[in-house]
């Protein structure tokens, strides 16, 4: 049930089976699904679509046209810039009747860049950094800068996201 110190546009649609913490921001035409947690002091931005059964920690900011599908779980602070992709199928097919989820798990402070992709069945560690536009095959160590496609490790960072020692 969303809580009745959270905003939500008039034209989100938010399932009254989906718990919605204080302080949490829901835009323009975001979409959360039935048993959806979105934990405190949250930003669901314009054109997001949150899946039944996902689970977003505290102070996360899910930036324009980004899809968290089922499977997917944020934990606090997380960014997720826009249009970024997660998959949660390695083998979609639309005729598959033996479809599994892959879970994916991202983890505290971790930043995901601009239209990035996040393949399933990985970790992104914490304060890790995906650059805009990376391909996330591998899990990512924490504190570690990805880029490219496919994404491959360039920097140590700090819980800001300066690099402390290049990797390549």
């Amino acid at each position: 049930m969303p809580s009745d110190s959270a905003y939500i546009h008039p034209t989100a649609s938010v399932s009254p089976q989906a718990k919605i913490g204080v302080g949490t921001k829901i835009w323009i035409n975001a979409q959360v699904r039935e048993d959806a947690e979105v934990g405190a002091g949250c930003i669901i931005s314009k054109d997001c679509y949150i899946d039944h059964k996902v689970k977003i920690g505290d102070r996360c900011k899910i930036q324009n046209g980004v899809s968290v599908y089922h499977g997917i779980t944020l934990e606090d602070d997380v960014f997720v810039g826009p249009h970024a992709v997660f998959t949660n199928d390695r083998v979609p097919r639309a005729f598959n009747t033996d479809w599994k989820i892959l879970p994916t798990l991202v983890k505290t402070g971790a930043s995901i860049g601009a239209n990035a992709t996040i393949i399933c069945g990985i970790e992104l560690g914490e304060y890790c950094m995906v650059a805009s536009g990376a391909v996330v095959t591998k899990s990512v160590p924490p504190y570690t800068l990805v880029m490219g496609n496919p994404a491959r490790p360039v920097a140590e960072i700090d819980k800001l996201g300066e690099r402390i020692r290049d990797l390549e």
